[in-house]
């Protein structure tokens, strides 16, 4: 009973040990290595905090900046991405941040993220998100990798296609046209104050559900809703050191979000299964009627259920298909990650080009001409009238590069790497400060922060000195894939809003861009309209 005792102590003594071990490499020997490695290399950084790495640093950085709003100015990289802008003026930029014990480079060179990006792009990967965001985008083509990413991509890419999205403008117009109408009723004295974050949010939830998923906005709208309470603990979670296998503990937060997930998954579930009972008569009617788009949700079934045949086919021949299995449970996932994803980039985008072209009168009064012009007055433009709106084409790629909806992304290397004449060892994360190349004056000339549209007229290739420089969608193979779809739902709610109203700010507008996981106005965007 003695020995026995004794032996256990040993083994609890021995794994204590080993755990204490591995802590201290991980927290204190590998972050010293990593720092001397880049040292090494001309490369440094603010200096490592034990566990907590440069985090109490960067988040009162980020608080400070947030603390109060500035002036009309588009020069908002102090207050976005106050720890590049801070940093930055320390040690340049490119150097070494610290993420809790997680190494981050940070890389600004458009030469070398196109390196990474396209040039190379097999020697690196996307890096894992936090648990919170991971639920909140899905399990799907935002987080897939490899093989099972190329095959879900090569699935859903014609639904995206423009041609196929130039067929959901009657349905986009239809709810445009509701809320526009709306805003002329509320114009009694000839104008009206709009909060348009709220109403651009609504109308951009009502046409993904109509247009991407083939159902009514009432469906749509309590899964957004639930998405929208799970937002709230994900973005609260940029702002917080990740201990790893917390999410595990049935902490008050812990139960709360994983029950948001579970009534997602049950509303996603059920509206699944609705649409694969309607499949069969949308499939005759659209036979009947001509042509009409394809949406998400039939395009995944299909996918499905041919990827089940052609399992069958291969376990008669004795072989297992893993790649192209598209599970219930995929198409789950990949909802998610569209009614998260195509709300928030289509709503950005429509905020910030309301913003910036209520500060702007001359170029709002330049758009709505050719929109009258092009569109008419009243009418619904059609997908021709949209195709030929050059200048409000060049109002919203300006309006991305200045308020990117993404303002950093990451990647991390797969295997050792030379960047730039630098050694980087496999595992290192790369940031990119999406926000700080947009904004830089090298690549973008003396007017960086300034808006102005017209260095798009030779299209996006010529607008800087680097084509890399511009990429408010991502670059490469993982470019946003609902790119199309944001622009042109955008153009057209713009479109059809210049036809009906001029705009300005609200004197109660404050100009705060801040990151809520996107790029965000802070204390919202009050506008006046007033009816033409």
């Amino acid at each position: 009973m003695v020995m026995t005792m004794k032996f256990w102590v040993n083994v609890a003594v021995l794994i204590g040990i080993a755990l204490a071990a591995k802590v201290v490499v991980q927290l204190w020997w590998r972050p010293r290595k990593i720092t001397n490695h880049f040292s090494k290399q001309g490369v440094r950084g603010p200096p490592y905090n034990l566990f907590i790495g440069n985090m109490k640093e960067l988040v009162d950085l980020m608080l400070k900046a947030s603390s109060q709003p500035m002036s009309l100015s588009h020069h908002i990289l102090p207050r976005v991405l106050p720890f590049y802008h801070h940093w930055k003026k320390i040690y340049g930029a490119t150097y070494l941040i610290w993420f809790g014990p997680t190494p981050r480079l940070t890389i600004a060179d458009p030469g070398l993220i196109r390196e990474f990006f396209s040039t190379n792009a097999e020697s690196y990967e996307k890096y894992e998100a936090h648990p919170l965001v991971r639920k909140l985008e899905g399990n799907g083509l935002v987080s897939l990798k490899g093989d099972a990413w190329a095959h879900r991509r090569k699935t859903i890419s014609p639904i995206f296609h423009l041609e196929n999205l130039k067929l959901m403008i009657p349905i986009m117009g239809k709810s445009v046209g509701q809320m526009v109408e709306k805003w002329g009723k509320m114009c009694n004295s000839g104008k009206v104050e709009l909060e348009v974050s709220e109403w651009f949010q609504n109308l951009t939830e009502e046409v993904i559900t109509r247009t991407i998923f083939g159902s009514s906005y009432d469906v749509g709208k309590h899964i957004y809703r639930l998405q929208a309470k799970q937002f709230v603990f994900a973005a609260e979670s940029f702002q917080k050191v990740f201990f790893p296998g917390y999410r595990f503990l049935p902490t008050k937060r812990n139960r709360t979000t994983w029950k948001l997930d579970r009534e997602i998954e049950t509303s996603l579930m059920t509206l699944i299964k609705e649409r694969k009972e309607r499949r069969r008569d949308q499939q005759r009617r659209r036979s009947q009627e001509g042509e009409d788009h394809r949406d998400l949700l039939e395009v995944l079934i299909q996918a499905s259920l041919n990827s089940q045949g052609e399992e069958k086919l291969e376990k008669n021949k004795n072989k297992k298909s893993w790649t192209t299995s598209i599970t219930e449970q995929d198409i789950l996932e990949e909802c998610k990650s569209f009614f998260f994803a195509g709300k928030h980039t289509t709503s950005n985008l429509m905020i910030w080009t309301s913003i910036l072209l209520a500060m702007h009168p001359q170029w709002q009064q330049l758009a709505r001409e050719e929109v009258l012009r092009v569109c008419g007055a009243r009418d619904i433009p059609t997908k021709d009238h949209l195709s030929n709106l050059k200048t409000l084409t060049m109002i919203f790629y300006e309006v991305l590069r200045l308020y990117p909806p993404v303002v950093a992304t990451i990647r991390r290397t797969k295997r050792d790497v030379e960047l730039g004449g630098l050694g980087i060892k496999a595992g290192i994360e790369l940031l990119v400060p999406i926000l700080a190349v947009h904004h830089d004056p090298i690549v973008w000339g003396h007017d960086a922060s300034e808006f102005n549209p017209t260095r798009f007229s030779q299209g996006v290739a010529r607008a800087a000195t680097h084509s890399t420089a511009f990429m408010p969608f991502g670059l490469g193979a993982r470019q946003c894939i609902g790119q199309n779809l944001a622009l042109l739902q955008t153009k057209l709610a713009i479109a059809m809003i210049l036809q009906r109203f001029t705009f300005e700010l609200s004197p109660n507008y404050k100009h705060a861009p801040t990151v809520l996981m996107l790029l965000y106005p802070q204390f919202g965007a009050p506008i006046i309209f007033r009816s033409l």
